[in-house]
């Protein structure tokens, strides 16, 4: 599992929320894990008790399951909590890029024209590991643009259960059609053409309920029947 120092003035319940939260999205801590508070404890440098209000919060997004006297274990991947949480993106991510096309300043597209290039840099020398992180602040740059960022706090645990199939769709498949979607998202944004921006995230966000199929055929583990 990947450590990251705590942030300055974040409690050690955040901090235990973030750390978690991070390796469940990289797949660090893979679905089906049994989580140890004691480890968990030790490794962070944290006591047991935020570490168990961390799990606690998890546990109501129903990213962990705890079963009493045998333990949490990471939740396997729902193909019911991701739908639903690929439609409530769908609906919120429309409506941001639209409303980011009347905010978007000079500014604005200076930071996701650096993010998009960086995106293609990396995938043209097969550095597609750096990817999905840039992906992420690709459409976070795109809430705050939109002042709409408050927003994405708010569903960005939900998003979890999306994630992790993004992510797998990076590792197995290997469609990195996302990064021309990134593209041509920008160059929408830059006209400021409503209607081909908010065609363009259905089109983006679809490409994963096709990967779906695909990576639960190579791990099958991974998913609730």
């Amino acid at each position: 599992m990947k450590i990251h120092r705590k942030l300055a003035r974040e409690s050690a319940r955040d901090f235990a929320l973030r750390v978690l939260k991070e390796n469940i999205i990289s797949l660090e801590l893979k679905p089906g894990t049994v989580i140890s508070e004691n480890e968990l404890a030790t490794e962070l440098g944290i006591s047991r008790t935020p570490i168990r209000e961390a799990i606690i919060e998890l546990s109501k997004a129903y990213l962990i399951e705890i079963y009493p006297q045998r333990g949490s274990f990471i939740s396997l991947i729902d193909p019911k909590m991701v739908d639903e949480a690929r439609f409530l993106r769908r609906i919120t991510d429309t409506a941001v890029i639209e409303a980011a096309c009347d905010e978007i300043d000079e500014k604005g597209i200076a930071l996701l024209e650096d993010n998009v290039s960086l995106q293609e840099f990396y995938l043209s020398k097969g550095m597609t590991e750096k990817i999905f992180d840039l992906d992420n602040q690709f459409h976070k740059d795109i809430y705050e643009i939109a002042k709409k960022d408050i927003i994405y706090e708010i569903h960005s645990t939900l998003m979890i259960h999306f994630d992790r199939v993004r992510n797998l769709s990076v590792e197995t498949v290997k469609d990195f059609k996302v990064v021309g979607d990134h593209r041509n998202m920008l160059e929408a944004l830059k006209a400021g053409d409503k209607k081909t921006a908010a065609e363009l995230v259905n089109k983006h966000l679809n490409r994963y309920q096709i990967d779906e199929k695909e990576i639960r055929n190579q791990r099958p583990e991974y998913f609730k029947s």
